[in-house]
């Protein structure tokens, strides 16, 4: 089978950019001081068989480990990157994972094998998310959980709406060989579209609430959070400097008094379960 465009554009960009989404996002912090990643490891506190669908460096799943008593627990991680899966093989938390190379369309679990999954900014990138979602409620056991982190845009009103409104012109202008493939299924970015997806799979309705992430901080920081987001992937080095530059400039008008640039994004935390029997 070939394999879909924006595959090798994830693969590519992963070997080009390695741990790319968890720097961006890792520093980023809820109203409570949680990360998103941490967010999503408290919805399955307890649960002991955990998947990871789109583990990357392995960020979430060492903090699901953290949750787990080490006798106790059987963690897994899919993810299309093998330089991101090499990162989340060397994290002493997850020695005794299993971390395996592999689309999510065709996972390499036996049925009912899981009692939760989580996925952080992973789904909404797959295509296929109908084949996705069959074969989630394949590998979950009844009653499983499911904890997904979906992208919301921007909160408002500072750098990273700065940053769309900039960025858009740049790639719509460019040439198609500059600018990455579609990506994902847009019903993923709402809850009656994801209920769409995930109902005829099994799952029940589900539970859908918008957290903001404040991605602040000096200007270097609030630079490397946006510019490793996919949209530049396919850029010339130059295209970006120049996009950099015009950022900066703009960024200096929403700096605070102590040179802080305030930076925002929307998050949207999905829960349901696989029907129970």
């Amino acid at each position: 089978m070939k394999t879909p465009a924006e595959e090798s554009f994830l693969r590519t960009f992963h070997a080009e950019h390695p741990a790319a989404t968890s720097r961006s996002l890792s520093r980023g912090r809820d109203a409570t001081g949680r990360s998103s990643y941490q967010l999503l490891s408290d919805l399955v506190a307890g649960r002991r068989r955990v998947l990871d669908l789109g583990c990357g460096d392995g960020v979430l799943l060492e903090e699901v480990a953290a949750g787990t008593p080490v006798g106790d627990r059987e963690l897994s991680g899919v993810d299309l990157s093998p330089d991101d899966l090499a990162l989340a093989r060397r994290r002493p938390a997850l020695a005794g994972a299993t971390l395996l190379e592999a689309r999510a369309q065709d996972l390499p679990f036996p049925d009912d094998h899981f009692d939760a999954c989580v996925s952080h900014m992973a789904l909404m990138l797959m295509n296929d998310v109908d084949r996705v979602a069959a074969e989630l409620a394949r590998v979950l056991a009844p009653g499983g959980l499911l904890a997904l982190a979906l992208g919301g845009g921007p909160a408002g009103g500072e750098a990273y709406e700065l940053f769309i409104a900039l960025t858009r012109p740049v790639v719509d202008a460019a040439p198609a060989s500059d600018r990455i493939p579609r990506m994902g299924d847009p019903r993923t970015r709402e809850r009656a579209g994801l209920d769409a997806i995930l109902t005829p799979a099994g799952f029940a309705p589900v539970t859908w609430d918008t957290v903001r992430i404040d991605l602040s901080g000096p200007l270097d920081d609030v630079w490397v959070s946006l510019s490793t987001l996919y949209d530049l992937g396919l850029l010339p080095a130059a295209a970006i400097d120049a996009l950099r530059e015009t950022f900066t400039a703009g960024a200096a008008s929403l700096a605070l008094p102590d040179g802080t640039i305030p930076c925002a994004m929307n998050m949207r935390i999905a829960t349901t379960s696989l029907a129970g029997t």
